[in-house]
């Protein structure tokens, strides 16, 4: 059996002279979030906010496969690159406190790099965008081995040997899991301790995130989801911790966190609790690049994904790592908060979709 957390409350308000009543929206939500998932099965979590109120929550799934404890909207995932919005906050917090500037080149915290010029040519401000144009140079399939148990500064080590880069830095984007291990690397060489600790203190204390952690070396052993993947025997196999390369390197994506804690988070980030306004603004606008050359218009703040979608513009990120995946979407014009954790696979995007089909038809995203 599934087990649901559902909390629905004030949609008249909301939708009122919308052609759906409150009801006819919650059955439609919960019909479409039940289906990506079957009962005994790993699962997810969804919140769903409007107006600063949650309007809609609901957990279904397993979330250990051992124990057969059920997933609740309290439980932890892994929530992969949506970490990356803490690293860089953590980048952010240290520049509005002058300890160092998003101008700095990637030389002054790595001095070893073999290519000097490389090195000083690539600013902070490059690995926050995925514009450096160093390449990912990880052997992990030859060295899978190693990278079960490689953290942070195993996983960047290999790209200080870059001599020739794959585009000039700040013309494109390309995707860098290892910029963000630099980043977290570079949290500790400044702050003087571990970063997941800097984190710890400047985020998840400011927010109430009371029971998200950070991986730190090994898999939490308690108190989180396992995440798996169907086998061709129809079965599970888990694919987290141990299983997954490049799962304990945690600058890209050691966050775990529920849906109501992220919801904390996002609270914390729009009340300024841990960072002031004109920096968390910063983050959430398009870093300009004026000698841009990709085919694509760059929609990247400061770690964030700005995209306008179907007519809506979202403030958000993904994340994907081992069995999980995540959804996290703030729509900034509509005051709508959504977001969804998973430890199996599903179409996240597909869901986002339909769901925003559903908010659209309730006239909660009118233009």
């Amino acid at each position: 059996m599934y087990r649901h957390f559902i909390l629905f409350i004030f949609f008249m308000p909301v939708l009122a002279g919308a052609q759906q009543t409150g009801h006819t929206m919650q059955q439609q939500i919960d019909s479409l979030f039940n289906s990506y998932f079957k009962a005994g099965e790993p699962g997810g979590a969804m919140l769903l906010v409007k107006d600063g109120r949650v309007i809609y929550q609901n957990a279904a799934g397993v979330a250990d496969l051992k124990t057969g404890e059920l997933i609740s909207t309290k439980t932890l995932f892994n929530i992969g690159s949506i970490s990356k919005t803490f690293v860089a906050y953590g980048i952010l917090k240290l520049a509005s406190e002058g300890k160092l500037s998003l101008e700095d080149p990637l030389l002054k915290y790595f001095p070893d790099f073999r290519d000097k010029d490389i090195a000083q040519k690539v600013k902070l401000f490059n690995l926050l965008t995925h514009t450096s144009g160093i390449p990912d140079s990880r052997k992990v399939e030859e060295e899978h081995v190693f990278y079960l148990t490689a953290k942070d500064a195993e996983n960047f080590e290999p790209l200080k040997a870059t001599t020739k880069l794959e585009f000039e830095t700040g013309t494109d984007y390309k995707y860098s899991n290892p910029a963000f291990n630099g980043l977290a690397l570079i949290i500790e060489k400044v702050s003087g301790q571990k970063w997941q600790d800097y984190i710890s203190n400047l985020i998840f204390r400011s927010a109430g995130m009371e029971h998200s952690t950070i991986t730190d070396g090994p898999h939490p052993e308690t108190a989180v989801s396992h995440a798996y993947v169907k086998n061709k025997q129809h079965g599970f196999d888990e694919l987290d911790y141990g299983e997954e390369p490049t799962f304990a390197a945690a600058g890209n994506g050691g966050v775990w966190s529920s849906v109501e804690e992220l919801w904390k988070y996002e609270q914390a980030i729009q009340q300024h609790l841990f960072l002031d306004s004109n920096w968390i603004k910063r983050s959430r606008t398009v870093f300009p690049f004026p000698t841009w050359k990709g085919l694509m218009p760059s929609r990247l703040g400061l770690s964030w994904f700005l995209t306008h979608e179907a007519g809506v513009d979202i403030q958000g990120h993904t994340g994907s790592q081992g069995g999980f995946i995540s959804d996290y979407c703030w729509l900034p014009q509509h005051k709508v908060f959504y977001v969804l954790l998973c430890n199996t696979p599903i179409p996240i995007k597909d869901l986002r979709t339909k769901l925003f089909g559903i908010l659209n038809a309730a006239q909660w995203l009118d233009k």
